[in-house]
């Protein structure tokens, strides 16, 4: 798509995209972490033009088994915001770990500077907290349909390191948390994925990355490939490809950076909608 003089947008020609690039919470699912009916079809809609559909999200691999199922997809997926991509059959197509050292650091910060939020690791297939009955960890264990394990990070993280921290807690203390670890860590990227989470990953990572891997491992280019995501951390994605929607229940940054904004949100089907109008 290409900008009008007045500022709206003109469409590029009829043709689907090589491959949609979609976010998950937010996007792709309802407010209550579901996928629709309508969702469901828009998506193997896609899959019988040959069009693949990769989810593109915070979540770990695993939290991102069922929802595959449901839409019947076997594509590649980027997790942990890019830090870690997989192809259709698990292989690893990136990763960018945090390492091991740093990674402690980070978490004695946030115990000694930060109490109020509760610190979440996540590297490769595993996710550790350090109390499973703190409620936060409970309802994030409720969304994703994975249960996180109990222990220290030497105990389950090798030298390879981990890919992901996640902060949860009230607005006022994520959006500090988001601020002084990223005065603290500036070779980290942190960044809030929505009012009550913060992901921190390596510096060098971004889902416009995730997409990229995955454009070079089928064969196309990113300016064949759309997009669609809600948060903050979608933005590098949906300036990363030629044709790129921001869900309606978006925040205004969100949709000033992509191509175009769904007719309707997420709870009312905007982006299976949307993929329909392409089909």
């Amino acid at each position: 798509m290409t900008k009008r003089a007045d500022g709206g947008r003109e469409e590029r020609g009829g043709s689907l995209p090589a491959v949609v690039f979609s976010d998950v919470d937010g996007t792709l699912l309802d407010g209550s972490h579901r996928v629709s009916p309508r969702t469901a079809a828009a998506v193997r809609g896609l899959g019988a033009r040959g069009v693949p559909f990769v989810l593109v999200s915070a979540r770990m691999p695993e939290a991102l088994e069922q929802i595959r199922r449901e839409l019947g997809n076997v594509g590649p997926v980027v997790c942990y915001g890019g830090a870690y991509v997989l192809d259709a059959a698990g292989a690893e197509l990136l990763s960018r770990p945090i390492a091991l050292g740093c990674a402690l650091e980070v978490r004695d910060y946030v115990v000694c500077a930060l109490p109020d939020v509760c610190c979440m690791a996540y590297g490769y297939h595993t996710w550790v907290t350090s109390d499973r009955s703190d409620p936060r960890v409970a309802r994030e264990e409720r969304i994703v349909g994975v249960e996180s394990v109990e222990g220290t990070f030497e105990e389950h993280f090798s030298e390879r390191g981990l890919h992901k921290f996640l902060l949860v807690g009230e607005p006022a203390s994520v959006e500090r948390a988001e601020r002084e670890l990223g005065a603290a860590f500036p070779n980290l990227a942190v960044v809030r994925s929505s009012p009550i989470l913060c992901e921190v990953m390596d510096g060098r990572v971004s889902k416009a990355e995730g997409v990229e891997a995955v454009c070079q491992h089928l064969g196309v280019s990113a300016a064949d490939a759309a997009a669609f995501g809600d948060g903050r951390n979608d933005i590098d994605m949906l300036r990363a490809v030629e044709e790129s929607w921001a869900m309606a229940n978006a925040p205004a940054e969100v949709r000033d950076a992509a191509s175009r904004v769904t007719a309707l949100d997420n709870d009312h089907d905007g982006l299976a909608e949307t993929i329909f109008s392409l089909i």
